[in-house]
């Protein structure tokens, strides 16, 4: 799947439009406490959006139990998602953003399940869920 055209907004634009908890994830890179989201717990079919523009990221199909606290995926839809890398108290992460609007999402770890082996650890706060 191709991104949409990029979306840029202000900082007060993505005030408004985000909650509290959504803006700190999302604009300022933060993390949502363990098991603190719904999401994480979501095993309908369906599919993942970014809540901040609403681009298709992850299909509940690759969603599992990482038993990490956030959900977590094996694979985002292709082209949805992009990765930079991010150093932590000297150790080097992998962050998740949404190509559409460049918002942050979550880390992808190495440790995940085959056939990717990849763990996309995502902030339940930074995405919504559309049902099939």
């Amino acid at each position: 799947m191709k991104p949409r055209s990029p979306i840029t907004r202000s900082d007060a634009e993505w005030r408004k439009l985000l909650n509290a908890g959504q803006y700190m994830v999302m604009r300022r890179f933060g993390t949502e406490p363990a098991g603190s989201c719904a999401l994480n717990h979501e095993a309908r079919p369906g599919i993942f959006i970014c809540a901040g523009c609403d681009q298709p990221l992850f299909a509940s199909m690759t969603k599992y139990e990482s038993n990490t606290g956030w959900p977590s995926f094996t694979k985002p839809i292709g082209g949805a998602v992009g990765t930079k890398k991010d150093q932590v108290c000297g150790d080097f992460q992998v962050q998740v953003h949404c190509r559409q609007c460049d918002s942050h999402l979550g880390h992808v770890f190495p440790d995940g399940p085959p056939s990717t082996n990849l763990r996309y650890c995502i902030n339940g706060v930074a995405m919504k869920f559309l049902v099939d």
